[in-house]
């Protein structure tokens, strides 16, 4: 056999006992409805309107994300077992301010600071989403194990220690933005 068809063959193999993987996404927005008076600032309709409260500290904008992940395996004659598919499903919510009564010079700076915030809040669903994707590849490249049960577990501790690992990362990346200020996401 020449070494193309032997390369090819390696390559055969190796995607054949390779875990299938997908991640499935599921978003979901939740928009709240701002009035500003006239004789109110935006920050103090926007305060005024908001449901949104974590640690005692009211925001204007939050997602919330949740990774979950399925997987299935196979055990041998020899009694290995390997992990053939994984399923990891990213949700969001995005609660973001809709604004339904302002005066033309609100909504202009509403305009822009909307934009800032949600661009902040995306910035929420892409560390979700990266953290789905890592727990779904992680998973996926666990090599085989001794049992069933050793696997399940290496993978359940695997899945759990990436998830963390990203909830932090979205804890910093508040602190890093200042919830969004250094983004634009700011008022007066």
């Amino acid at each position: 056999m020449g070494r193309a068809r032997l390369t090819a063959l390696a390559a055969a193999l190796v995607l054949v006992s390779a875990a299938r993987a997908e991640v499935v996404e599921a978003h979901a927005h939740a928009p709240y409805a701002v009035h500003a008076r006239a004789d109110q600032s935006l920050r103090e309709a926007l305060n005024a309107a908001t449901p949104i409260t974590v640690d005692g500290r009211r925001f204007h904008g939050h997602t919330q994300w949740n990774v979950h992940w399925n997987f299935w395996w196979h055990e041998d004659a020899a009694g290995r077992c390997r992990i053939t598919r994984v399923r990891t499903r990213l949700a969001t919510r995005l609660q973001m301010p809709e604004l339904r009564r302002a005066t033309p010079a609100q909504a202009a700076r509403f305009a822009r600071y909307e934009r800032a915030l949600r661009a902040h809040e995306e910035g929420h669903v892409q560390l979700g989403r990266d953290a789905a994707q890592a727990i779904d590849r992680g998973i996926a490249a666990l090599p085989a194990a001794g049992s069933c049960a050793a696997l399940e577990e290496r993978a359940n501790a695997l899945g759990r220690r990436l998830l963390a690992e990203h909830a932090a990362r979205d804890k910093h990346y508040d602190r890093a933005t200042g919830h969004g200020a250094s983004q634009g996401a700011q008022l007066d």
